[in-house]
């Protein structure tokens, strides 16, 4: 996707990071991925990364046999030890069998399968790719630094441990140790094993190689340690044979002292075919190629000694060796100051160098002089200047880190002086580059107290008087920052003190109020208006040079990030004036200012709606570029992760560049090739990339991005376990950090919240508590000059810093004055300030006054105060300090000595102040010192401090002050309105009201919350409160089936008998229902009464008989519990009509409640049919009405096993009803009853003559006994009962008019708004329309009318669709002779009467045909 790029900078302290396989493809872990790099013996190229790890890479190794060596392996601190391909960059396969970070990891030269890890526990795991299987071995009780397996015995590994000790293990052998190594004294770097699998090379004597009986032929491994030697082992002989100290090379001009313990990491390699010569690191970053069998002091050569700067300038930590098609080997090396260089083995020069990136990437800025001159501006402390177009070494890049010490998140290039880099940084300060000299940079003396956001060159504006001299163009250098100022800086001085702009605005416009702070700036090319953004998400135009407002643009609603104009060379005038802006909004704004700069108005404008918006990114905006090639062509960088290319009149997105892994920060804009953008962001890296070969066009949808919503890349509390083991100084475990984190500050807006990676001191290390990778060993970071404090007697101290003639004079002055007064001279006054020290008191209140009034004016009142104090005006130093709001608790303790007046308003301007600093506590701990006690409360209540008010009012008052109850029943509030409703009940219970506490309880709404409210009002006394949570409770626990909870919540409060009632009927039906399979199991929980037994009753006896038993409620009960005072406490209940669209559990409440009514009618003395058969109907409908067929036929049969509702009355029990003996209800009930005994005689017959050969047995308990089918079917004239066909025929009719008219309606009001065609037909159409609406409407109430004449109760108690039944008689009169002929002819009269469909008119014929 990118041409070229920066990566990151490789982890440091680890034994192997890097590797490179038999193809020259390199790969190095940084951060929490690992980078791939094409290499050659001239260029080098990044070619992609293996993303995947959490954590830090502490170990990456390539598979070395050639059908495998796209493989590779790589372990992290996570303990994840991952396969890849790196050829798709996928993970193949995840072993997670360590449970501590991984230090260390090998691919086994010898076998193809076998891959070795060790942690920092000491835990080794072997790990098989072919099969997927791990084998885990604990050799010995220490940490691992680093391992290598041996290239002739695939069994055999070296193990290098953090206190030196070097251990062989054969992991055939389940991890058993060969040979103990013992000579290092500290930390075994790494270990190398040589390719030759013998041990002759190294000997010139022939008794020297003799291996005595018994011992095994071995071969050589090299090992480097921390105690700056490199050890030759004997494997056979299990002893050191060789052993080299490293050379101590002069480095930057002076010789190393051996007494100095430098920081040191010592990497061996030993290259293939090269038996008696060794590589390795040395104290400064040089390499050395050791020749094993030279004789001498000297058996080392120097890398790169044949020009200067080849080599490394900090410690190595990894190298690794590929040799190419035509012989060459090259050698790759990673180290501290951030570079990956290659050397060839042949030469020992240095081939190419690649610079990686220790930080976010804040600043991308093109020089305009120097043509492909690119400026990065980087988290790791430091600057780089890429010299981009350069031919011979595609990564010429400088580096510049004197005098910075903090994240650069700001660059500007000088638009006219070649050479001349401006730049800013994470702690304020804002300096000059000559980056073609050696010179440290300047730095101006004016520092800001937060990240420098912007830098800008632009023309000078007041106070500052500089213009052109020595041919040099006037600008000034403005930088924004954090704290929302914006300083003005004089290039050619910046030891002078820089100029705030806000007062020259101020001035200018006549401002009074405070301005919003500044967030960036962009000058116009020409230099005639600067834009300004704020905070308040407003942008300001300015007119140079007195920054006359011009306009306001009030667009964003959040803090601008970034401002750019177009360029004005090459482009139409039109152009010229167009300003982008960014913000923490997603959308980029293109403003159009041309008539504003033309004509600027005489008051300020305010523009509300933008010339172009340009829509696409998920994120906020951090950065944009102008093409320098095109009219109107923008590149934004944003935090989705995306570089979008627009074309701002069309507003239309061309190029989407999806390269990078996370937040972008900066864009840059190549000014030789039109095709080419560069980005950086926070994945360390800067991209290359051209426009034309994106694959997309628009920045993906969906959330801002998928990696801010991701976890933290490293682990947060490793990171504190590790710097509190280096802080103790103990050798922690290698760390494997590059360098690396901070919040993500772009150049345009603060430290983001969203991630905190470490950046700079990133090395947590054995030896070093903070290191930082810009400076020179040997600078003692701690040893920083103090800042001198400001002076309390300015003018009379620089008057003692004139020169030394004036100082000699003031010296015979002072003379003349105490023994020849002079004329006119007068100590502490005019030129004489300064004696006014030197003499009397009057004179040194002279020279006091004087003082004072040079401090006022800089605004230095704190110093004013101090003097005023010191010359005895205590009060008037009191109201100074006042005045200006410098009032401190010093002052305020010397106050007492000016009386108590004056201290009593001294306390209180100080508490005054101290609310403005919103220090709301130590201003009511004042006001108690003048024993303002309820003002102090008061001032707590109106900050909301009520926790500190009540303790204070506990403290102080009476238990009984109002203070007290008004304090909680605030509080209270405040709590309640916050969701804070424990709390809040808390309160009003120490304020005594119980009620409201029990109240605010149940607010929560949930079934704990409405048990503890319940339980609160009962405490409280307050019963018919706690009666209703409790059924509220008991409710919801009902709902969820949970009964036995539901029972006890009742059974803790009284009068709610008849609801535990009602709730052991619902258990009881739905435990019936659920037995036999209609209703899902659900329960939560329940009682053992509530389950059926084999020989159980009905259902009317087992509810009878629980509550005998378990309630005490039967026909004898009395008192509370006595049938008719819960008959008339349960009629209070509501009860909803029923409805289809209530859920299943909520039915069955329902239905019971009425249920329970029924039996409670049944248990009463009173012969009271009706009621009971009311009720009985209710319960029967909301089954019926919810569209639930199985659920209802099972409760009809659970109800009336017999299919007789008679069994429920008292009158006449087994009597069958009729229409004309019974009530309306009773009929209806009956007449349901018989509908579902029709419906299961139907299957029943159905079922037998399908399977004629089947028993009746084998019909299953679905369908009734053949023995009650007559008995049924000579209950069904119930069904056909032409009042109620006539009811339905017309309701049927009504339904179908009202259908007829809502589409014609429908079909009205679309032909509506057609006009124009055939308009004389439309008019004869509307006429017919309208007709046939009229007659409908007639007809329709017509019906109505005759509705309305039929009696209330054939409406009210309905009966089953008689037609239905009409249809479902005759065809079990064709199957069963249980159908008399008169019921089959009546069935047919009423379908001949009131059939008029046409569905069922074909029915019909079809059955009686």
């Amino acid at each position: 996707m990118h041409e070229r790029s920066l990566p990151a900078s490789p982890n440091w302290y680890c034994s192997r990071c890097s590797d490179v396989n038999s193809s020259g493809l390199l790969g190095i872990g940084a951060k929490n991925i690992i980078y791939l790099i094409e290499v050659c013996a001239s260029s080098c190229r990044v070619k992609g990364e293996l993303v995947g790890h959490k954590d830090l890479v502490s170990g990456f190794s390539f598979c070395q046999h050639a059908e495998q060596s796209h493989l590779c392996v790589s372990s992290s601190v996570d303990g994840n030890v991952r396969f890849w391909d790196s050829e798709t960059r996928a993970v193949v396969k995840e072993h997670t069998a360590h449970q501590n970070p991984v230090s260390a990891v090998h691919w086994s030269p010898v076998d193809k399968n076998l891959v070795v890890s060790g942690d920092e526990k000491g835990i080794m795991v072997c790990h098989w790719f072919h099969t997927g299987d791990t084998a885990s071995f604990f050799p010995e009780p220490r940490t691992i630094f680093c391992l290598s397996c041996s290239p002739h015995t695939w069994s055999c590994v070296a193990v290098g441990y953090k206190d030196g000790m070097i251990v062989l293990i054969d992991v055939s052998k389940k991890g058993e140790v060969m040979h103990r190594l013992r000579g290092h004294d500290d930390e075994i770097h790494s270990l190398a094993w040589s390719w030759v699998a013998s041990e002759d090379a190294l000997y010139s004597r022939p008794e020297d190689n003799e291996v005595s009986a018994g011992e095994e032929g071995g071969c050589y491994l090299a090992s480097g340690s921390k105690d700056q030697t490199v050890r030759i082992w004997s494997t056979a002989k299990a002893r050191s044979v060789m052993t080299l100290k490293l050379p101590f090379l002069k480095k930057r001009g002076s010789a190393v002292d051996p007494g100095v313990k430098e920081r040191l990491w010592l990497n061996v390699h030993w290259p293939k075919g090269r038996a008696t010569q060794l590589v390795s690191s040395c104290f400064g970053g040089e390499l050395v190629m050791w020749d094993l069998t030279r004789t001498g002091k000297q058996k080392w050569t120097v890398f790169g000694t044949s020009s200067e700067g080849q080599n490394h300038s900090r410690i190595v930590f990894n190298t690794s060796l590929v040799q190419l098609q035509d012989g060459r080997e090259l050698l790759i090396s990673t180290s501290m100051d951030r570079e990956v260089k290659c050397w060839d083995l042949a030469s020992l020069d240095c081939c190419w160098t690649l610079p990686t990136l220790g930080g976010f990437v804040y600043a991308l800025t093109f020089s305009p002089v120097g043509v492909g001159c690119l400026a990065l501006g980087v988290g790791d402390n430091m600057i780089r200047v890429w010299n981009t177009l350069t031919t011979q070494n595609q990564y010429d890049t400088r580096l510049f880190w004197q005098g910075i010490k903090s994240k650069v998140t700001a660059l500007a290039w000088h638009p006219r002086r070649e050479g001349s880099l401006a730049f800013g940084t994470d702690d304020g300060k804002v300096g000059i580059y000559d980056v073609f000299s050696n010179k440290p940079p300047q730095i101006s003396s004016s520092y800001h107290r937060k990240t420098v956001y912007t830098l800008a060159w632009g023309p000078p504006v007041p106070p500052m008087s500089f213009g052109a001299a020595e041919g040099k163009a006037a600008y000034s250098l403005y930088s924004c920052a954090g704290e929302g100022i914006i300083l003005q800086h004089d290039p050619y001085k910046l030891s002078g003190e820089a100029s705030d702009i806000d007062k020259l605005i101020k001035d200018t416009n006549n401002i009074q109020h405070k301005l919003s702070p500044h967030t960036d700036l962009s000058w116009k090319p020409d230099g005639k208006v600067v834009a300004i953004g704020n905070e308040d998400g407003c942008i300001d135009i300015y007119q140079a040079p007195s920054l006359k407002l011009l306009c306001s643009i009030q667009q964003h609603h959040k803090i601008i990030n970034t401002l750019r104009w177009h360029h004005d060379h090459s482009s139409p005038p039109e152009l010229h004036c167009l300003l982008a802006s960014g913000s923490s909004n997603a959308i980029v704004y293109i403003h159009d200012l041309r008539s504003v700069i033309e004509n600027p108005p005489d008051s300020p404008v305010v523009l509300t709606e933008p010339y172009r918006r340009l829509s696409g990114h998920t994120a906020k905006i951090t950065g944009m570029a102008w093409s320098p090639h095109h009219d109107a062509r923008l590149v934004t960088v944003s935090y989705d992760g995306t570089a979008q290319v627009w074309d701002v009149l069309q507003e239309a997105a061309l190029s989407n560049y999806r390269g990078h892994l996370g937040y972008l920060l900066c864009v840059a804009w190549s000014p030789e090739d039109p095709d080419v953008i560069w980005t950086g962001g926070k994945d360390f890296t800067v991209q290359e990339w051209r426009v034309s070969k994106q694959e997309f066009t628009k920045p993906p949808k969906g959330k801002k991005m998928v990696e801010l919503q991701e976890k933290k890349k490293t682990n947060p509390k490793q990171k504190k376990k590790n710097k509190k083991a280096t802080a103790d100084g103990g050798a922690a475990a290698p760390t494997i950090v590059n360098g690396a984190g901070e919040k993500a500050t772009s150049a345009g807006q603060e430290a983001s919240d969203e991630e905190d990676v470490d950046e700079v001191s990133s090395t947590n290390s054995p030896c070093e508590l903070y290191y930082n990778p810009c400076f020179p060993a040997d600078v003692n970071l701690l040893s920083q000059k103090k800042k001198k404090p400001r002076s309390m007697l300015p003018v009379s101290t620089s008057m003692d810093h004139r020169p030394k003639e004036d100082l000699l004079q003031d010296c015979i002055t002072l003379a003349s004055i105490r023994h020849i007064p002079p004329t006119g001279c007068v100590p502490g006054q005019g030129e004489h300030i300064h004696l006014g020290l030197f003499h009397d008191r009057e004179a040194l209140y002279c020279m006091l006054e004087a003082e004072e009034e040079a401090h006022m004016e800089a605004g230095h009142f704190d110093s004013v105060v101090y003097l005023r104090l010191w010359s005895g005006d205590l009060q008037g130093a009191l109201q100074l300090a006042t005045e200006k709001g410098e009032l401190n608790d010093h002052l305020l303790s010397v106050a007492p000595m000016a009386g108590f007046e004056v201290w009593s308003r001294a306390v209180e301007a100080y508490v005054r102040q101290l609310c403005l600093q919103e220090q709301y506590l130590k201003a009511a701990s004042h006001l108690l010192s003048i024993n303002k006690l309820y003002e102090a409360i008061e001032l707590l209540r109106s900050h909301k401090l009520y926790r500190e008010a009540i303790a204070l009012v506990k403290a102080r008052l009476p238990a009984n002050d109002p203070v007290l109850k008004e304090l909680y029943t605030c509080w209270a509030a405040v709590l309640e309105k916050d969701g804070h409703f424990s709390a809040a009940a808390k309160c009003y219970l120490a304020a005594g009201a119980s009620f409201d506490a029990a109240k605010v309880i149940s607010r929560k709404n949930e079934v704990s919350s409405l048990r503890a409210a319940a339980t609160l009002a009962r405490i409280s006394g307050e019963a018919v409160l706690a009666q209703s949570l409790a059924l509220r409770c008991a409710k919801d626990l009902a709902a969820v089936q949970d009964w036995e909870g539901a029972q006890q919540v009742l059974k803790t409060q009284k009068n709610l008998l008849v609801h535990r009632l009602h709730l052991c009927v619902a258990e009881l039906l739905t435990g019936t229902l659920l037995d036999v399979g209609v209703v899902p199991q659900s329960s939560v929980s329940g009682h053992p009464w509530a389950t059926p037994g084999k020989n159980s009753t009905n259902f009317l006896e087992r509810v009878r008989h629980v509550w005998d038993v378990e309630f005490g409620v039967s026909e004898k009960s009395t008192d509370h519990c006595s049938v008719a005072a819960l008959v008339q406490e349960l009629k209070s209940v509501e009860s909803p009509q029923s409805t289809s669209n209530v859920p299943l559990k909520q039915l069955l409440l329902f239905s019971s409640l009425h249920l329970t009514r029924a039996v409670l009618s049944f248990l009463l003395e009173e012969d009271d049919d009706d009621q009971l058969m009311k009720e009985l109907w209710q319960a029967v409908a909301w089954t019926r009405d919810s569209e639930h067929f199985s659920v209802s036929a099972e409760f009809c049969r659970l109800l009336f096993p017999d299919g007789d509702i008679s069994v429920w009355s008292k009158r006449n029990p087994r009597i069958p009803l009729s229409e004309e003996t019974a009530a309306a209800p009773a009929v209806s009930l009956q007449a349901f009853v018989c509908y579902h005994r029709l419906y299961e005689h139907w299957w029943s017959n159905s079922t037998e003559t399908q399977t004629q050969t089947q028993t009746q047995t084998q019909n299953g308990p679905a369908h009734p006994a053949a023995s009650g089918r007559s008995s049924c079917a000579s209950d069904m004239s119930l069904l056909l009962s032409e009042s109620h066909a006539s009811c339905q025929a017309t309701q049927r009719m009504m339904g179908n008019i009202q259908n007829r008219l809502t589409s014609m309606v429908q079909q009205h009001s679309r032909t509506q708004g057609e006009v124009g065609l055939m308009s004389n037909c439309s008019h004869v159409f509307s006429l017919r329309e309208e007709e046939s609406f009229l007659s409908l409407s007639t007809k329709m109430s017509a019906l109505q009318k005759q509705l309305a004449e039929l009696p209330d109760t054939l409406k009210t108690y309905p009966h089953p669709d008689v037609l239905e039944c009409c249809l479902v008689l005759l065809h079990l009169s064709r199957v069963s002779p249980s159908v008399s002929e008169s019921l089959r002819q009546k069935a047919t009269d009423l379908l001949h009467r009131y059939g008029t469909s046409g569905s069922i008119r074909r029915a019909a014929q079809r059955l009686t045909a």
